[in-house]
């Protein structure tokens, strides 16, 4: 039977590479303002914040997740905080498990490790490998990593890393090791391998024609693999990233993001090769690329927007996932961007968890029962009133 999950269940959180798409402005006030956004998250209740891994291009200006959510853990309170992703084949898998395991113990067990094979062609040129090696190398240190997680020793060799009978020195504290995701973006590859291990799922985008279309088989891929190789795998394990903006109206959300959106489009047209952004549409307007990533699954507009979007997402899922990812960046300037997640947590996330619907019941409720409640209101006006009349009169009786 197909798992299916209630959608009041959903978990929001933010998927922060991050993105400083604008190179004339400091990079410090930016990393500093990633910190501050995670501490306003926490405050809003959101549940989780997904952290990036990149090392060129000088827009994605974290090179370690880990360092970044040791600082952000000490600020914040209850959000989770995930590798979004860590790219394993620029890593000894021993010293990966070993900073995952002291980031696990730091953050007292609100670490999730998500990991992939690296998204930026640069980053790797720069490290001396080929693209063609990734998918390859990735699964090699997960084969070594993941049984150093569960405490046991490993020898291994590979072209570009040998262990030698590796152990972790200290256990996780999350046992038996923290929550494990695979990053996808649109091939299968993504949820075949999570299905393979029985690994969560990061769906890295849906701000595609064939992103979102491939959320339709993404379970089926990964759930298949997963009974293939003796695993079990669990929708509230999935993870959706989309790219959203809201204001109070569709008008003032287009106004903001024209702060900083062509930046981004820019970036990914020129730069990244994350299908978030067609080539060529540099050569539009900045209303019309609006307008085709509107049409591309974006959502600039208001909380009914987003609300709209979320369930398409949610059908189009065929059964749920456990989290939405909203993607952060700078399309619009800090002031609008605090209040976009102020609107989410103020109005989407309740619609969608359902969190007002006791009130509206007693709502409902009150409202039926109006007229009558006024009338026994009445009754025990005119009660106290006759009960007051009666009393002055015994005591005029017994002063006389």
């Amino acid at each position: 039977m197909r798992e299916v999950l209630e959608k009041q269940g959903l978990r929001f959180g933010a998927f922060m590479a991050p993105y400083h798409a604008n190179l004339n402005k400091s990079v410090h006030l930016a990393l500093h303002r990633d910190l501050d956004l995670v501490e306003h998250l926490d405050r809003l209740g959101y549940d989780e914040a997904w952290i990036g891994e990149h090392h060129s291009a000088g827009v994605e200006v974290i090179a370690s997740p880990e360092i970044f959510i040791a600082a952000a853990a000490e600020r914040t309170k209850h959000i989770r905080f995930g590798t979004g992703v860590i790219s394993l084949p620029y890593h000894n898998p021993l010293m990966t498990a070993d900073r995952i395991i002291q980031l696990d113990h730091q953050t007292r067990g609100r670490v999730m490790f998500g990991f992939g094979p690296g998204a930026l062609p640069s980053d790797v040129h720069m490290i001396g490998r080929a693209q063609t090696e990734l998918r390859t190398n990735v699964m090699q240190g997960f084969d070594a990593l993941l049984p150093l997680l569960r405490g046991e020793t490993v020898s291994m060799k590979t072209d570009h890393w040998e262990l030698k009978d590796a152990r972790c020195h200290i256990l996780p504290y999350t046992r038996p090791h923290p929550q494990i995701f695979m990053s996808s973006a649109v091939s299968p590859g993504g949820p075949r391998i999570a299905g393979t291990y029985g690994l969560g799922l990061l769906s890295a985008t849906t701000s595609s024609d064939a992103a979102f279309n491939a959320l339709q088989a993404a379970y089926d891929i990964w759930n298949d693999a997963a009974r293939q190789n003796g695993q079990t795998i669990n929708r509230a394990d999935w993870r959706v990233v989309g790219n959203f903006h809201i204001a109070e109206t569709r008008e003032q959300a287009r106004a903001n993001v024209r702060h900083g959106l062509g930046q981004w489009l820019d970036y990914f047209q020129r730069v990244a090769t994350f299908p978030v952004a067609k080539p060529g549409a540099h050569a539009a307007t900045l209303d019309e690329q609006i307008d085709a990533m509107i049409a591309q699954h974006t959502v600039i507009g208001t909380p009914d927007d987003l609300i709209a979007r979320i369930d398409k997402l949610w059908e189009q899922s065929n059964g749920g996932f456990g989290a939405i990812l909203d993607c952060a960046h700078n399309w619009a300037d800090y002031p609008a961007t605090k209040r976009h997640y102020e609107l989410i947590a103020e109005y989407v996330i309740p619609h969608i968890q359902r969190m007002n619907d006791a009130r509206s019941r007693s709502w409902d409720w009150a409202e039926a029962n109006h007229l009558s409640g006024m009338a026994e209101r009445d009754k025990g006006v005119a009660q106290e009133f006759a009960l007051w009349e009666q009393q002055r009169k015994a005591a005029e009786l017994a002063s006389r």
